[in-house]
């Protein structure tokens, strides 16, 4: 079965608060969480779906539910799961979640946002929902999501996701538009490492990056604390060359204007790709900007 030891779930949603009357409850609430939360990782995707599953694995319950009433139907699963308190419910799975994963070393929080596909409504008028989700590269499990309002941008929902994770001893990378001091700021205060892409939402910055790593070539990177690090893949007719270049010179650093503003900034990331693909040649060049020590670690993690 794709689903952990079901007292690990007992005891992590065991307090979950039940909204019902208790004259009404025919289905304990742990029978529906526990039901819905295997069936939503055996592939579920809808209520109908989850009562399917739930109808097939019946025996499987069994050994562990009491499953009194049988299992519930579609309607009741999503009747329930609209009447639970959301907040509350991601909570209690958050703390699931992370007690599955065992913290390593340096391990990759990758914080992404995308939008839900069909979660449109034009006849409505309703625009897709967008997520920002964070990825355990590890463990590939989503530790936590939070939904962008409609009104706002990724920038306001990454701070809100980050607040509920643990990032002590972590690697957090997130795209450029992530790269703003008060989230670099707060990962490093909640112990946390992080990679942020470097774009033109910082321009100045993302210039002045470019030319340090230009300055630092053309000599050569002499006297320059610095790490190389070069990979080669081939497959389905293309070869992909990546070269990554990390400056974590306090010298070398001290030349960028804005540093004093980035308190936390240790080292620069430059990642030269080149790809090739039936005789076609294409380059591009990606900046980041990290905090730590283990330069040549980062880029092994990211490249």
């Amino acid at each position: 079965m794709p689903c952990l030891p079901p007292a690990t779930l007992q005891q992590h949603f065991g307090n979950l608060t039940d909204p019902r009357a208790v004259q009404l409850i025919d289905y304990p609430l742990e029978e529906i969480v526990l039901i819905a939360i295997c069936a939503v990782i055996g592939g579920a995707e809808d209520w109908i779906a989850v009562a399917a599953f739930g109808r097939a694995k019946a025996s499987w319950f069994r050994t562990f539910l009491k499953l009194a009433h049988g299992i519930p139907s579609h309607d009741t699963f999503g009747r329930v799961f609209r009447a639970l308190d959301a907040a509350e419910f991601e909570t209690y799975f958050l703390h699931w979640v992370h007690a599955l994963s065992v913290q390593l070393p340096g391990q990759v929080i990758a914080l992404d946002g995308k939008k839900l596909r069909r979660s449109h409504n034009r006849a409505l008028g309703t625009e897709a929902i967008h997520m920002v989700s964070a990825w355990a590269s590890e463990q590939h499990l989503i530790l936590g999501q939070r939904k962008v309002d409609s009104k706002s941008n990724e920038i306001t929902a990454l701070p809100a996701l980050l607040a509920v994770l643990d990032v002590s001893g972590c690697i957090v990378t997130i795209d450029a538009m992530g790269c703003q001091k008060a989230i670099a700021k707060q990962i490093t205060a909640q112990a946390g490492d992080y990679v942020l892409a470097l774009k033109g939402n910082q321009e100045h910055l993302a210039e002045d990056v470019a030319a340090l790593f230009q300055w630092a070539e053309a000599h050569g990177f002499a006297g320059l604390l610095h790490q190389v690090h070069q990979t080669t893949n081939k497959g389905h007719g293309r070869i992909e060359k990546r070269v990554g270049h990390t400056l974590s010179d306090p010298a070398g650093l001290a030349m960028l204007p804005d540093l004093p503003q980035w308190p936390h900034l240790r080292t620069l990331i430059r990642v030269q790709a080149e790809r090739q693909e039936q005789g076609q040649t294409s380059r591009e060049t990606r900046y980041y900007t990290a905090h730590g020590h283990k330069p040549r670690f980062f880029f092994q993690r990211i490249g």
